[in-house]
């Protein structure tokens, strides 16, 4: 989960701040509030661990992409849901009064925007028929856009946090960090069944956004820079998309930025991005 999480990733610009779970909060402002929050910040730190540790000892093997090109991307946008609506891109964002969604060009340009209000958090994002989803990340709701031009059209309930979001078999499939993925039918919402994802005896926890081509689910897996590949509908993983080496170098040029996150597929290629990013890579997997 990423409820109240703390990373040790610091601002280039200050010491004196912090990631709290997705926020950059001041330091001085922690203090009142970890008492509170360490009984779960234990447990969240240990379902990471856990996590990350049964990665390193997974069965599946590692696969690195080969970078094909990139395009610019804002560096301003927490991306947290990312995915092709023809030619053009659908971006959902992320962060406390930042969160919006964008229609972009593979240049870079802005078609059009939508935000939601500063009380929520966005998360991931698909497109269907003519609407669009849009996950929060812990409010239960999801918003319903028109798909062109963006217009708000009303909300429904989720069961539990939102993480990322796609189209299987004609229902959504969204994660929420924990190892599970929730199936939901379009119309009344309702679950109608989820996938527990496994790599041999391990549980693969903190799925985020999601891509799904065929049958095969692509998932990033938040705070690593892996993309796991999972058989639907089994929730077999059968490799992982190592994107380490790539990340490496652009923390080392832009320290700013965020986690790997954000995959769309275009119908021959897949293009990959992170939080605060200023690019978006055309890959082979």
């Amino acid at each position: 989960m990423k409820l109240s999480t703390i990373t040790s990733h610091l601002s280039r610009h200050s010491f004196s701040l912090v990631h709290f779970g997705r926020l950059r909060v001041p330091l001085s402002g922690l203090l009142p509030s970890l008492v509170s929050r360490l009984s779960s910040l234990v447990c969240i730190l240990s379902s990471l661990v856990f996590t990350l540790s049964s990665i390193s000892y997974a069965e599946a093997p590692r696969v690195v992409p080969s970078i094909l090109d990139s395009v610019p991307h804002e560096a301003s946008h927490f991306t947290q849901g990312l995915s092709f609506d023809g030619k053009e891109m659908i971006e959902t964002t992320g962060l406390y009064g930042k969160s919006g969604l964008y229609r972009r060009t593979l240049e870079g340009k802005i078609l059009d925007s939508a935000r939601i209000e500063e009380r929520y958090f966005g998360e991931g994002s698909v497109v269907l028929g003519d609407e669009i989803y849009y996950l929060t990340w812990k409010s239960h709701k999801a918003f319903i856009y028109s798909r062109k031009p963006f217009k708000y059209k009303g909300e429904f309930r989720i069961p539990t946090e939102g993480w990322g979001l796609t189209l299987w078999q004609d229902q959504l499939l969204m994660s929420n960090g924990t190892d599970e993925l929730l199936q939901i039918a379009p119309g009344g919402f309702a679950v109608s069944g989820n996938i527990k994802v496994r790599d041999g005896r391990y549980s693969i926890k903190l799925l985020n956004e999601l891509e799904v081509v065929g049958n095969t689910l692509y998932a990033n897996i938040w705070q690593t820079d892996l993309i796991a590949e999972i058989e639907l509908p089994s929730g077999k993983v059968l490799r992982y998309i190592d994107f380490s080496k790539k990340a490496g170098e652009i923390r080392e040029r832009f320290p700013g930025v965020d986690v790997l996150n954000g995959i769309a597929y275009d119908g021959k290629d897949f293009w990959i991005t992170g939080k605060l990013w200023p690019q978006i890579y055309k890959v082979k997997f």
